[in-house]
């Protein structure tokens, strides 16, 4: 509780203009910065978020799904009802197919594979989550290397499944957590300037006749 009120403390997010990928008369497709909230926190001092900028701009934007504060990259919101519907089930039966890009700890290996293990809330120390064999819901994450050194890989990853704080407990779990990450890296894999984590593609059904889109933003790491 002391670091989740030390972090709730100290936010500062940034005040850059929100960046507009996409719109229509359905959904809009934005780039959340690191550091922005997607939603409000408890608290006046975490009201300022992704949703209430997008809101100030489009007042019909709708939340379908949610970023760590701490990742950036592409993210939808819906502008109808209908979307809204149409985008949460796409989300909810894991039709949406997302791609991360991030920087972990130490050189991975193989070029590709997958991590299955199942996650569930630690709950002394939430937000934290946790790998549990016996009482955790099911998870799955797919990487692939990009390029490594001795010292960091640059990876890509594809959740198969949307658990809380997913691929950052999946790459500790197997060892290379993600740099910059203030829950889950330690030493000098914590010390960065930011969580390298990157939501660099979402592709989806569009709600208004089902045309497959792709939307992408290159990480800025």
């Amino acid at each position: 509780m002391a670091q989740r009120q030390m972090m709730s403390d100290t936010y500062a997010p940034p005040q850059d203009p929100v960046q507009i990928l996409h719109a229509d008369h359905e959904l809009l497709v934005v780039a959340k910065p690191a550091g922005l909230l997607s939603v409000p926190g408890k608290g006046a001092h975490l009201a300022d978020c992704l949703l209430s900028r997008v809101q100030d701009v489009f007042p019909t934007a709708l939340l379908v799904h949610r970023l760590d504060r701490d990742t950036s990259g592409v993210m939808v919101f819906a502008l109808t009802p209908h979307a809204q519907r149409h985008l949460g089930l796409q989300f909810e039966k894991r039709q949406v197919k997302k791609t991360y890009v991030a920087r972990v700890a130490g050189r991975l290996s193989p070029k590709t594979g997958e991590v299955d293990l199942p996650l569930i809330v630690d709950w002394p120390n939430r937000p934290k989550q946790m790998v549990c064999h016996e009482t955790g819901k099911p998870a799955q994450t797919a990487w692939r290397v990009l390029k490594s050194s001795d010292t960091e890989s640059r990876v890509r990853l594809m959740p198969k499944t949307g658990r809380s704080h997913q691929l950052r407990v999946h790459m500790q779990a197997i060892g290379h957590p993600i740099l910059g990450d203030p829950f889950y890296a330690e030493g000098a894999a914590r010390d960065h300037e930011r969580l390298m984590l990157h939501s660099e593609e979402l592709r989806l059904r569009h709600p208004d006749g089902g045309a497959g889109m792709t939307f992408r933003q290159k990480a800025p790491f």
